[in-house]
């Protein structure tokens, strides 16, 4: 353990040189001829994008049979006589539950473009009310599930609350920065136009899509009396929606932190060696050479990243209890290599350079860790922040489909209520997802060349550089402290043993 301290010590050392160098720096070091070159472009995780594309078809051929077998007529397709033997029907129609999910998408649409509307005036804001809302917002959730007798979804939302407080107690700190970050980054997206109009326009394909996804939802829903083969079956239902959400997310993740990349390469939107037509190219790659890299990126990358939040949340206040810090030291070193592999920076070399998503990502990285802007990353909790307006996105959506299921069908209300949170938390994430592609941006230029940050902002690159400067020396203070902890436990052992 000393060893991998004494390598952790000299590397982030290491890494604070570095940084110097490359603050100090002018000359740019991309080459702007190699970012959207026609050259590099080949299709990518090929294998995915074809899964993907079958995985649609089929369950779009699944969602109509469940939607018009109980259209108008119960069992119209007459498939009732194929479950009986292990699933409880019942006799609902479809027509009875789907305006519950078109309340829902309109809900969730109207937040989204709420959000889009307010960007540039009330953004902050809004991602101040969703940090300290969020907690209260679930707790309230918790004790109406008890109340309903749902002791199940109770139990989960009281946790998710307990979790939510403990991990904004254990980042208290880091949000003056956080929103440091957010504001620069609202501030370059508001300065682009287009980008709020591809937001709107991929939210318009969600709802398309989710038109048909809640029309099957709602025939198995109303095909059943509660049984657990139904609910897995809407589970199965739920993960296919959160994936194609993931997907058409991160497209435009990778549209618009395309965008942004060569904004900031080039000096401004208006600057004469900014390429022509920068959008339609980027959205052009985006749907065709990199969709199958966004669709292999969109199964993991959500997953790990709150995985990651949470642990280093909770490890920053463990304190010296050796036992339960090795413990979680362990889950957050392979948490920490999955990163590696799966993470969102991987997005804004997709969208510049056209790799494949694994080999984007472990750039981004090592990237990152060569420059020690890593650091920077680690402490930044942007993401969080703006996964907490999308969570509080969905509850929203989902009480307010919950509260009519609850007027008419009480014994419906958790399984509307819960799909239909998940409907809204994918449209406002289509929203909140334009101002994290602008920070993955940031992010990305920093670390390949400072003085693009500088030429955009002066004062906020200052600000980066000093908080990155803090954080090194902080992980370097912390490994020698370790280390000499360590030597002196030996020395004592040693001295007990003589």
């Amino acid at each position: 353990m000393s060893d991998s301290n004494i390598s952790s010590s000299s590397s982030d050392s290491a890494s604070i040189a570095t940084v110097d160098q490359n603050v100090g720096r002018n000359e740019r070091i991309i080459d702007a001829d190699q970012t959207f070159s026609p050259e590099l472009r080949h299709w990518r995780d090929v294998f995915w994008l074809a899964i993907f594309i079958i995985h649609l078809i089929v369950l779009g051929v699944l969602l109509a049979i469940f939607g018009l077998n109980r259209f108008k007529t119960a069992d119209r397709l007459n498939i009732d006589r194929y479950t009986e033997g292990f699933w409880e029907n019942n006799n609902g129609l479809t027509e009875t539950y789907w305006p519950k999910y078109a309340v829902a998408g309109g809900v969730g649409t109207g937040l989204g473009c709420i959000w889009l509307l307010l960007l540039g005036s009330r953004a902050n804001q809004m991602m101040k009310v969703s940090v300290h809302i969020l907690t209260t917002y679930l707790a309230v959730i918790s004790v109406l599930c008890f109340w309903c007798e749902q002791f199940f979804w109770g139990v989960a939302f009281a946790t998710g609350a307990a979790l939510q407080f403990l991990y904004v107690i254990a980042v208290i700190d880091r949000l003056p920065f956080t929103m440091l970050v957010l504001q620069k980054a609202v501030k370059l997206v508001w300065s682009l136009p287009e980008v709020t109009r591809v937001a709107y326009a991929f939210m318009a394909v969600m709802l398309l899509w989710m038109g048909i996804w809640s029309f099957g939802a709602a025939g198995v829903v109303a095909s059943s009396r509660g049984d657990l083969g139904r609910w897995w079956l809407l589970v199965v239902l739920s993960v296919s929606l959160f994936w194609t959400g993931a997907v058409l997310c991160n497209t435009v993740h990778v549209i618009v932190s395309g965008l942004v990349f060569l904004v900031l390469l080039h000096g401004g939107r208006n600057a004469s060696s900014m390429p022509p037509n920068s959008l339609m190219k980027s959205l052009r790659y985006a749907v065709t050479t990199s969709f199958g890299s966004i669709c292999y990126g969109s199964l993991f990358t959500a997953a790990i990243r709150t995985l990651r939040w949470e642990i280093r949340g909770f490890r920053s206040k463990i304190g010296n209890n050796e036992c339960l810090l090795c413990c979680v030291d362990f889950l957050f070193q392979l948490v920490e290599t999955l990163v590696r592999f799966f993470n969102k920076y991987a997005y804004v070399q997709i969208a510049v350079y056209g790799k494949g998503f694994n080999r984007s990502a472990r750039d981004a990285w090592e990237l990152f860790q060569s420059t020690g802007v890593e650091a920077l990353v680690a402490y930044d909790c942007s993401g969080a922040v703006l996964l907490m307006g999308t969570i509080l996105g969905g509850l929203l959506t989902g009480t307010c489909a919950g509260v009519w299921t609850w007027i008419t069908w009480r014994d419906r209300v958790i399984m509307v209520g819960s799909t239909a949170m998940l409907m809204g938390m994918v449209l406002v994430g289509l929203a909140m997802v334009v101002v994290e592609s602008a920070v993955t941006s940031i992010y990305i230029c920093y670390a390949e060349d400072p003085s693009l940050i500088r030429r955009w902002d002066p004062q906020f690159f200052n600000q980066m550089s000093e908080m990155l400067h803090q954080r090194l020396q902080h992980r370097s203070a912390r490994a020698r402290e370790v280390l000499t902890q360590n030597q002196l436990d030996s020395h004592m052992q040693d001295t007990f043993h003589l």
